[in-house]
């Protein structure tokens, strides 16, 4: 199933001097896991943003499950797209479970409940242990880790996250790629990031945006992804 669908997508800056996205189309699935990698000013965060809801395309559609993204009253950033901002306000309380509950709280989901989702949410990316750290005290996985998991307490079916192992100690690089790949592997459909080549581990597909232009294979059907359910039943 086609969950997310960018369709001809253009984007330019400084009145059309600067293009950041030139004719962009792709198309990922539940379940699937999808890095983008380009150098700086490849235009790859701004086609994060662009699926997330987050920034609006000069040109083209976006389609989350089908639903048109860049139609003015649709919004569904927080509402079955997450985009994992690695940076967390202060007024949101100086610990990391703070962090977690008081975005829950401004969507009117009751306190307790909030409790019980962010400490699942911790305990899903392995960092039950940050809880009572403030933020500003984590070492660079760890925020990764934390950003992740205020994430997942929205229940997302798409998370997307830019440069994820960025400033990452190397040995550490890959247990954040093995953290994303199992996200996809619960069915949330992943889309990262990379300005190295360090950041391909575990990605069903990897995508080169240069220049504005996309390239690599842009459907599932071109890379050989295993359907989810087949890819448990084999893990069993």
């Amino acid at each position: 199933m086609v969950l997310i669908e960018l369709e001809r997508v253009g984007k330019s800056y400084n009145r059309g001097s600067r293009v950041a996205l030139d004719d962009v189309s792709m198309e990922i699935h539940a379940g699937e896991m999808v890095v983008v990698w380009g150098e700086r000013r490849s235009g790859r965060s701004t086609l994060l943003r662009i699926a997330a809801g987050i920034e609006a395309p000069d040109t083209g559609t976006v389609r989350f499950d089908g639903d048109c993204l860049t139609a003015r009253h649709r919004r569904l950033l927080g509402n079955g797209i997450g985009y994992c901002r690695l940076e967390f306000r202060r007024n949101r309380g100086p610990t990391v479970l703070d962090q977690l509950i008081v975005g829950q709280l401004g969507r009117r989901v009751p306190q307790a409940t909030a409790l019980t989702k962010a400490w699942d949410a911790l305990e899903r990316v392995q960092a039950r242990g940050c809880a009572d750290l403030e933020a500003i005290d984590l070492k660079p996985d760890e925020t990764v880790r934390v950003a992740i998991a205020r994430t997942l307490t929205c229940k997302p079916r798409m998370l997307i996250i830019d440069e994820p192992t960025l400033g990452v100690d190397v040995v550490k690089r890959d247990a954040i790629l093995k953290l994303l790949r199992s996200l996809a592997d619960d069915g949330i459909a992943v889309l990262s990031s990379t300005g190295d080549g360090r950041g391909f581990l575990g990605a069903d597909r990897v995508l080169a945006l240069e220049e504005g232009k996309l390239d690599g294979d842009l459907t599932p059907r071109l890379a050989q992804v295993t359907d989810l359910n087949r890819r448990r039943q084999a893990q069993r």
